[in-house]
């Protein structure tokens, strides 16, 4: 039998066969051998076949090709990677200014991922009520400008007063795609406002750190309005950057790329050559410098991972 994956809870798998109903699998104890070193071999998203034990339980023998995934450096350091969704449309980035504050890199590290697996992803600023100050809206727009100039939408949103939510409900119609963001961000709440699953718990933010609580524990996928599908997926306080070589890391950055062509070296690094279109389009303001300090961050961690290694 086939069927997809709905939810992935370590060991335990929720699986919609073909008819619609709901099976609990496991995976079968060859399948964790299979070369696969991640903390989550099978992921929600995926298409697997299985073998029915009874009429509610079931046993995962394959997991069909995936058309894409996104994954991040697992915090278990006995495994390499996890990941966090397949086989999706679009993915969302849940982001807030503050209460509690999302920074820049951890946005970049996102977008460079989902750049890598060729998935199109826009970011939205969640708990828009709360930035209405001159001060919020400033770095809102500075935001804007920043992804703007790289090719992302960028879409403000509040599950609190609905603000743009039938908007995002129109753009998820007929695609599975994945949410994902910093623990207190408000997926969750967003989850509710998207969906009918009014019976989610939502955690407070810490008020001595000003960090969110974990909520979600396990990726889950939700049905939406007209035929469409959301993953839910944990909170994440750190995204760590996977199966990419640092002379690759330009073309994760779409505006880097865009004027990488032009550089007077065929092997630019875009750090420190002469005649460098890149460093040229920086101190134009045509590539935001945030961005650009990021890819020479990202550059370096790869670089010294690979010293490392010889």
């Amino acid at each position: 039998m086939k069927g997809l994956v709905l939810k992935s809870t370590g060991n335990n798998y929720k699986v919609k066969d073909e008819k619609g109903e709901i099976i609990d699998c496991r995976i079968k104890g060859k399948l964790r051998l299979n070369g696969i070193r991640s903390t989550n071999p099978i992921a929600v998203g995926d298409y697997v076949s299985f073998d029915l034990e009874n009429e509610t339980e079931g046993v995962i023998t394959n997991i069909e090709k995936r058309k894409n995934y996104i994954i991040r450096k697992a915090s278990n350091l006995s495994k390499e990677s996890q990941i966090i969704a397949a086989n999706v449309d679009m993915a969302y980035l849940v982001v807030t200014i503050h209460s509690p504050q999302t920074l820049l890199q951890f946005i970049d590290r996102f977008l460079v991922t989902a750049e890598a697996y060729d998935i199109p992803c826009t970011i939205l600023i969640n708990k828009y009520d709360l930035f209405q100050s001159e001060e919020d809206q400033k770095i809102i727009e500075e935001w804007k400008e920043i992804y703007r100039l790289a090719g992302y939408d960028i879409m403000c949103i509040s599950t609190k007063t609905g603000y743009n939510i039938d908007e995002l409900k129109k753009r998820l119609a007929g695609k599975i795609s994945v949410l994902s963001g910093n623990s207190g961000v408000g997926k969750t709440s967003l989850i509710q406002a998207i969906t009918n699953q009014k019976e989610l718990k939502i955690s407070e933010i810490s008020k001595s750190f000003h960090k969110g609580q974990h909520t979600t524990t396990f990726a889950e996928m939700y049905e939406t309005e007209n035929y469409g599908s959301i993953i839910d997926t944990p909170g994440v306080k750190a995204f760590g950057l996977l199966d990419m070589k640092s002379e690759e890391m330009c073309h994760y950055f779409p505006e880097i790329f865009k004027y990488s062509s032009d550089c007077q070296f065929n092997n630019c690094t875009h750090s420190h050559e002469p005649k460098c279109n890149v460093i040229r389009a920086v101190e134009e303001g045509n590539i935001p410098i945030s961005r650009y300090q990021n890819y020479l961050t990202f550059m370096d961690d790869k670089n010294a991972k690979h010293r490392e290694a010889q």
